[in-house]
């Protein structure tokens, strides 16, 4: 027998506020696991979750119980305080792993650019030295033009020396005992004194400058990248003519932390407060 068209509109509501339901319940899912990977805290409780939320704690439990079976979220039987499970963790490897720095940092080297009028560049590190992979050039005249593979000592120019402060502490001694530092030009920090606290100034304010310590009449400021584990992975600079780039304006340091603030986001890092 055909089923009637008010049998069919029925059916037809009943599936969709079926299918808006399930929908929901995903979104709020969602919503608890990314409270997890946002927060610099390790760990919840039923109650942080549902008023940092806005939800039942009944509705938080059931969320847990469903992400705890898919190892996405773990609990201590002793506290009751939930944590990110290794499934969680796995995923976020995962994107890690598949991460590609230069596509990542690229539209924020060009926003750098186009906020500084400067060469905005991105710098990673190969043991005792750093070097160039990316850049973003001003449409100037006069400009600075950087060459990229080429590797730089750890203490020769902004870029070197924003590596240089984030070392840990076994590191830098090991770089600082390995004998003279390499003058690459008149101006470059060679005296391991002065290059201590050249290192804490840097580590103070998160942020490094250079007046032609690489190269002569250039001057820049270089900020570390972080990733999840609070790692330096990468460094961003903007360079420019002396003349004309004066790197310890204000606006050039907010636009360069900015910057690398969001890379280092992507990257899964929590900035500590």
């Amino acid at each position: 027998m055909p089923t009637s068209t008010a049998a069919r509109n029925a059916n037809g509501t009943e599936e969709g506020e079926t299918s808006s339901r399930s929908i929901a319940a995903v979104e709020r899912a969602m919503d608890v696991l990314l409270l997890f990977g946002r927060s610099a805290q390790p760990d919840f409780g039923v109650t942080e979750i549902a008023t940092e939320l806005g939800l039942t704690k009944a509705a938080v439990h059931r969320i847990l119980t469903a992400l705890r079976s898919r190892d996405l979220i773990t609990v201590d039987p002793s506290t009751r305080r939930y944590a990110l499970g290794h499934a969680a963790v796995a995923l976020g490897r995962a994107y890690l792993a598949r991460t590609d720095l230069r596509a990542m940092a690229a539209p924020e080297l060009r926003r750098l650019g186009e906020q500084t009028g400067e060469t905005a560049t991105l710098s990673l590190r190969r043991g005792n030295t750093r070097l160039y992979v990316d850049q973003v050039v001003p449409e100037q005249e006069l400009r600075m033009e950087v060459v990229l593979g080429v590797p730089y000592p750890l203490h020769a120019g902004s870029s070197s020396k924003a590596f240089l402060a984030f070392l840990d502490e076994a590191e830098l001694e090991d770089y600082l005992s390995h004998g003279p530092l390499e003058r690459v030009t008149e101006r470059t920090i060679t005296d391991v004194a002065k290059l201590r606290r050249e290192v804490a100034s840097i580590r103070r304010k998160g942020y490094a400058m250079s007046l032609g310590e690489r190269q002569p009449g250039a001057s820049s400021l270089a900020a570390p990248v972080f990733d999840h584990d609070g790692h330096v992975v990468a460094v961003v600079s903007v360079a420019g003519p002396t003349v004309r780039f004066k790197a310890d304006q204000p606006e050039n340091v907010a636009a360069l932390l900015e910057a690398t603030a969001r890379i280092s986001e992507q990257l899964g890092y929590l900035a500590r407060a």
